[in-house]
């Protein structure tokens, strides 16, 4: 009973390590994303910074809940804590179901999710013509989006900067001379930039789609061992 008890317990403490790891590294990617001047820029320059900053912030006391539910279960299993053991496994089913209903939710709202996609783009549309001053960081950001992923605007291509074509250099040049076309004399990308921004878009929420899958596997883990050893520590 003991050897059985002695492999749950540092099994326990195994797979808390790797979820309190999991939080620090939530944590230091949320809060790299809140203050890194680049990731500033993109959330100040849209109509969703403040969502997006709220988004930002809730990943800050994700990876916090993580990195102290994973100390209680390292505690916990080292010093046969029943009392540890028991919040880290309430704390702990209360994510995965946290996690569970967000996944519902997610899938039973894709297509309303899509909307606001495409409607915040075509409204952000409007930035990119427009000469007031709170929009320069968005055309700024917009302007080297187009650079690294090869297109131009983001629905009507090159027509949606207007007047303000001609106040960037180089802007939407194209050097690969099989997929230019020409507008104001100038030899630009013809693919508008909303299927790429789409492509990232999908691309990202499958890193965060296997990185929540991770979480989850660890997260049941976790669960059983808390309750097996729980339940060895009060049969002694």
């Amino acid at each position: 009973m003991a050897g059985v008890s002695g492999c749950v317990k540092y099994s326990m403490f195994t797979f808390n390590f790797l979820f309190w790891l999991c939080g620090i590294l939530i944590l230091a990617l949320a809060i790299w994303v809140r203050v890194s001047s680049d990731s500033q820029e993109v959330l100040n320059s849209t109509d969703l910074g403040s969502s997006s900053y709220v988004a930002v912030n809730i990943l800050i006391a994700v990876g916090a809940i993580i990195m102290i539910l994973g100390f209680l279960g390292c505690c916990g299993a080292i010093k046969e804590s029943r009392c540890m053991l028991l919040l880290f496994f309430i704390g702990l089913l209360l994510i995965l179901l946290l996690q569970v209903a967000a996944g519902i939710l997610g899938a039973v709202f894709k297509s309303e999710s899509d909307r606001i996609i495409n409607e915040t783009l075509r409204e952000n549309t409007k930035l990119l013509s427009t000469t007031e001053e709170s929009a320069k960081q968005f055309q700024q950001a917009m302007a080297e989006f187009q650079k690294e992923f090869k297109c131009c605007g983001l629905i009507n291509g090159a027509a949606d900067w207007g007047n303000n074509f001609q106040q960037y250099p180089n802007l939407c040049d194209c050097l690969d001379t099989q997929r230019p076309c020409q507008y104001n004399g100038k030899l630009v990308y013809q693919e508008s930039c909303i299927s790429s921004i789409r492509d990232f878009l999908v691309k990202n929420l499958i890193i965060v789609i296997g990185i929540a899958f991770g979480l989850a596997v660890i997260e049941i883990l976790g669960l059983v061992f808390s309750m097996v050893l729980y339940c060895q520590i009060g049969n002694k």
